[in-house]
Protein backbone atom coordinates (compact mmCIF):
# COMPACT_ATOMS: atom_id res chain seq x y z
CA UNK A 1 0.00 0.00 0.00
CA UNK A 2 1.41 3.38 -0.95
CA UNK A 3 0.91 6.77 0.60
CA UNK A 4 -1.50 9.03 -1.32
CA UNK A 5 0.09 11.67 -3.51
CA UNK A 6 -0.97 14.96 -5.03
CA UNK A 7 -0.79 13.21 -8.38
CA UNK A 8 -3.51 10.87 -7.09
CA UNK A 9 -5.53 13.71 -5.62
CA UNK A 10 -5.36 17.03 -7.54
CA UNK A 11 -6.56 20.06 -5.60
CA UNK A 12 -9.76 20.29 -7.66
CA UNK A 13 -10.81 16.86 -6.34
CA UNK A 14 -9.90 17.85 -2.79
CA UNK A 15 -12.32 20.77 -3.21
CA UNK A 16 -15.12 18.57 -4.63
CA UNK A 17 -14.56 16.13 -1.76
CA UNK A 18 -14.90 18.96 0.78
CA UNK A 19 -18.11 20.11 -0.91
CA UNK A 20 -19.48 16.56 -0.75
CA UNK A 21 -18.64 16.32 2.94
CA UNK A 22 -20.30 19.64 3.79
CA UNK A 23 -23.34 18.78 1.69
CA UNK A 24 -23.74 15.38 3.37
CA UNK A 25 -23.36 16.93 6.83
CA UNK A 26 -25.97 19.65 6.34
CA UNK A 27 -28.33 17.35 4.45
CA UNK A 28 -28.20 14.76 7.23
CA UNK A 29 -28.54 17.34 10.01
CA UNK A 30 -31.44 19.19 8.39
CA UNK A 31 -33.02 15.91 7.30
CA UNK A 32 -33.03 14.59 10.85
CA UNK A 33 -34.63 17.82 12.02
CA UNK A 34 -37.33 17.64 9.34
CA UNK A 35 -38.02 14.04 10.36
CA UNK A 36 -37.89 14.81 14.09
CA UNK A 37 -38.06 18.57 14.91
CA UNK A 38 -36.33 18.50 18.29
CA UNK A 39 -36.31 22.35 18.52
CA UNK A 40 -39.40 24.38 17.71
CA UNK A 41 -39.51 27.18 15.15
CA UNK A 42 -36.71 25.98 12.85
CA UNK A 43 -38.61 23.98 10.23
CA UNK A 44 -38.38 26.72 7.56
CA UNK A 45 -34.64 27.06 8.08
CA UNK A 46 -34.18 23.29 8.04
CA UNK A 47 -36.12 22.86 4.78
CA UNK A 48 -34.29 25.74 3.12
CA UNK A 49 -30.94 24.37 4.25
CA UNK A 50 -31.85 20.88 3.09
CA UNK A 51 -32.76 21.82 -0.45
CA UNK A 52 -29.94 24.34 -0.83
CA UNK A 53 -27.37 21.66 -0.10
CA UNK A 54 -29.20 19.16 -2.29
CA UNK A 55 -28.70 21.51 -5.24
CA UNK A 56 -25.06 21.98 -4.22
CA UNK A 57 -24.58 18.20 -4.07
CA UNK A 58 -26.16 17.66 -7.49
CA UNK A 59 -24.08 20.40 -9.13
CA UNK A 60 -20.95 19.05 -7.47
CA UNK A 61 -21.76 15.55 -8.69
CA UNK A 62 -22.16 16.81 -12.25
CA UNK A 63 -18.86 18.74 -12.07
CA UNK A 64 -17.06 15.70 -10.61
CA UNK A 65 -18.33 13.42 -13.37
CA UNK A 66 -17.24 15.86 -16.08
CA UNK A 67 -13.80 16.34 -14.51
CA UNK A 68 -13.36 12.56 -14.31
CA UNK A 69 -13.00 12.57 -18.10
CA UNK A 70 -10.43 15.37 -18.27
CA UNK A 71 -8.28 15.50 -15.12
CA UNK A 72 -5.47 12.96 -14.93
CA UNK A 73 -5.22 12.02 -11.31
CA UNK A 74 -3.86 8.54 -10.71
CA UNK A 75 -1.56 5.75 -11.83
CA UNK A 76 -3.51 3.19 -13.83
CA UNK A 77 -2.97 -0.54 -13.62
CA UNK A 78 -0.90 -0.18 -16.80
CA UNK A 79 1.56 2.14 -15.05
CA UNK A 80 0.32 5.31 -16.77
CA UNK A 81 -1.18 8.47 -15.28
CA UNK A 82 -4.84 8.44 -16.31
CA UNK A 83 -8.26 9.86 -15.64
CA UNK A 84 -10.89 8.55 -13.24
CA UNK A 85 -13.08 7.69 -16.21
CA UNK A 86 -10.37 5.17 -17.09
CA UNK A 87 -9.53 4.14 -13.53
CA UNK A 88 -13.16 3.52 -12.56
CA UNK A 89 -13.78 1.16 -15.46
CA UNK A 90 -13.46 -2.61 -15.09
CA UNK A 91 -9.93 -3.22 -16.30
CA UNK A 92 -8.67 -6.59 -17.46
CA UNK A 93 -5.53 -6.40 -15.33
CA UNK A 94 -7.38 -6.11 -12.01
CA UNK A 95 -10.92 -7.39 -12.47
CA UNK A 96 -9.81 -10.75 -11.04
CA UNK A 97 -9.08 -9.05 -7.69
CA UNK A 98 -12.71 -8.72 -6.58
CA UNK A 99 -12.94 -11.84 -4.43
CA UNK A 100 -9.38 -11.59 -3.06
CA UNK A 101 -10.24 -8.04 -1.98
CA UNK A 102 -13.49 -9.16 -0.34
CA UNK A 103 -11.62 -11.94 1.49
CA UNK A 104 -9.02 -9.43 2.64
CA UNK A 105 -11.56 -7.05 4.15
CA UNK A 106 -13.39 -10.00 5.79
CA UNK A 107 -10.07 -11.04 7.39
CA UNK A 108 -9.86 -14.31 5.43
CA UNK A 109 -6.75 -13.13 3.59
CA UNK A 110 -3.70 -11.47 5.14
CA UNK A 111 -2.16 -9.78 2.10
CA UNK A 112 -3.99 -6.92 0.41
CA UNK A 113 -4.30 -7.26 -3.38
CA UNK A 114 -2.08 -4.77 -5.16
CA UNK A 115 -4.01 -2.07 -6.98
CA UNK A 116 -3.52 1.34 -8.49
CA UNK A 117 -5.39 4.39 -7.16
CA UNK A 118 -8.67 2.48 -6.80
CA UNK A 119 -9.27 -1.09 -5.75
CA UNK A 120 -12.06 -3.15 -7.29
CA UNK A 121 -14.44 -2.57 -4.37
CA UNK A 122 -13.71 1.16 -4.43
CA UNK A 123 -14.66 1.33 -8.10
CA UNK A 124 -17.97 -0.42 -7.50
CA UNK A 125 -18.77 1.68 -4.42
CA UNK A 126 -17.88 5.05 -5.94
CA UNK A 127 -19.77 4.41 -9.15
CA UNK A 128 -22.77 3.24 -7.10
CA UNK A 129 -22.91 6.60 -5.30
CA UNK A 130 -24.02 8.27 -8.54
CA UNK A 131 -27.42 6.53 -8.84
CA UNK A 132 -27.75 6.65 -5.04
CA UNK A 133 -27.48 10.45 -4.97
CA UNK A 134 -29.82 10.72 -7.94
CA UNK A 135 -32.36 8.50 -6.13
CA UNK A 136 -32.12 10.76 -3.08
CA UNK A 137 -32.74 13.81 -5.27
CA UNK A 138 -35.60 12.13 -7.13
CA UNK A 139 -37.38 11.13 -3.92
CA UNK A 140 -36.68 14.54 -2.38
CA UNK A 141 -38.11 16.52 -5.29
CA UNK A 142 -41.15 14.23 -5.25
CA UNK A 143 -42.09 15.56 -1.80
CA UNK A 144 -40.84 19.16 -2.14
CA UNK A 145 -43.64 21.72 -2.44
CA UNK A 146 -42.47 23.57 -5.61
CA UNK A 147 -42.00 20.32 -7.59
CA UNK A 148 -44.18 17.65 -5.98
CA UNK A 149 -47.15 18.39 -8.29
CA UNK A 150 -45.16 18.03 -11.49
CA UNK A 151 -46.59 15.06 -13.45
CA UNK A 152 -43.34 13.10 -13.28
CA UNK A 153 -43.14 13.35 -9.49
CA UNK A 154 -46.86 12.67 -9.05
CA UNK A 155 -46.37 9.48 -11.07
CA UNK A 156 -43.29 8.69 -8.98
CA UNK A 157 -45.26 8.90 -5.74
CA UNK A 158 -47.97 6.69 -7.23
CA UNK A 159 -45.34 4.12 -8.20
CA UNK A 160 -43.74 4.12 -4.74
CA UNK A 161 -47.14 3.88 -3.09
CA UNK A 162 -47.81 0.78 -5.17
CA UNK A 163 -44.48 -0.66 -4.03
CA UNK A 164 -45.57 -0.16 -0.43
CA UNK A 165 -48.98 -1.63 -1.21
CA UNK A 166 -50.92 1.56 -0.50
CA UNK A 167 -52.21 3.12 -3.72
CA UNK A 168 -52.67 6.87 -3.98
CA UNK A 169 -50.29 9.52 -5.24
CA UNK A 170 -51.73 12.29 -3.11
CA UNK A 171 -50.10 11.08 0.11
CA UNK A 172 -46.31 11.60 -0.01
CA UNK A 173 -45.64 9.58 3.17
CA UNK A 174 -44.35 6.49 1.35
CA UNK A 175 -41.93 8.62 -0.64
CA UNK A 176 -40.77 10.28 2.59
CA UNK A 177 -40.08 6.84 4.06
CA UNK A 178 -38.11 5.82 0.96
CA UNK A 179 -36.15 9.09 1.06
CA UNK A 180 -35.35 8.45 4.73
CA UNK A 181 -34.07 4.93 3.98
CA UNK A 182 -31.90 6.22 1.13
CA UNK A 183 -30.36 8.72 3.54
CA UNK A 184 -29.39 5.88 5.89
CA UNK A 185 -27.81 3.93 3.04
CA UNK A 186 -25.71 6.99 2.16
CA UNK A 187 -24.69 7.52 5.80
CA UNK A 188 -23.71 3.86 6.22
CA UNK A 189 -21.69 4.00 3.00
CA UNK A 190 -19.95 7.17 4.23
CA UNK A 191 -19.04 5.52 7.54
CA UNK A 192 -17.63 2.43 5.80
CA UNK A 193 -15.76 4.62 3.32
CA UNK A 194 -14.17 6.64 6.15
CA UNK A 195 -13.16 3.46 7.99
CA UNK A 196 -11.62 1.71 4.99
CA UNK A 197 -9.83 4.86 3.80
CA UNK A 198 -8.05 5.14 7.16
CA UNK A 199 -7.72 1.46 8.05
CA UNK A 200 -3.89 1.62 7.97
CA UNK A 201 -3.22 5.23 8.93
CA UNK A 202 -4.64 8.73 8.55
CA UNK A 203 -2.49 9.65 5.55
CA UNK A 204 -5.45 9.47 3.13
CA UNK A 205 -7.40 11.92 5.31
CA UNK A 206 -4.40 14.25 5.55
CA UNK A 207 -4.27 14.28 1.77
CA UNK A 208 -7.97 14.63 0.99
CA UNK A 209 -8.67 17.25 3.66
CA UNK A 210 -5.38 19.20 3.87
CA UNK A 211 -3.72 18.20 0.56
CA UNK A 212 -0.71 17.07 2.58
CA UNK A 213 1.63 14.36 1.35
CA UNK A 214 3.24 12.17 4.02
CA UNK A 215 6.18 9.81 4.24
CA UNK A 216 7.46 8.52 0.91
CA UNK A 217 4.51 9.90 -1.01
CA UNK A 218 6.58 11.73 -3.66
CA UNK A 219 6.98 9.42 -6.59
CA UNK A 220 5.90 6.33 -4.67
CA UNK A 221 2.96 5.60 -6.85
CA UNK A 222 4.74 6.34 -10.10
CA UNK A 223 7.56 3.99 -9.13
CA UNK A 224 5.33 0.92 -9.11
CA UNK A 225 5.90 -1.13 -12.27
CA UNK A 226 2.92 -2.23 -14.33
CA UNK A 227 3.79 -5.92 -13.85
CA UNK A 228 3.71 -5.52 -10.08
CA UNK A 229 0.35 -3.78 -10.28
CA UNK A 230 -1.11 -6.60 -12.32
CA UNK A 231 0.10 -9.29 -9.89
Amino acid sequence: MHNPTRVDHPIVFVITHWINLLAMFFLALSGFYIHFPFVSGMMGVARGTHFFWMFVLLINLFVRIVLAFFVKDGITMDGEVGTDAHNFWFQKVNRHQLWPTVKYYLFFKKEAPISAKYGVLQKIAYVATIPLILLAAWSGFSIWGPTMNWPFFVASREMVSNWFGTAGAGDPMNMRILHYYIMWVILIFTAIHAYLANIYNFNPSKMIFAWKETGDAHGAAAARPAKEEAA
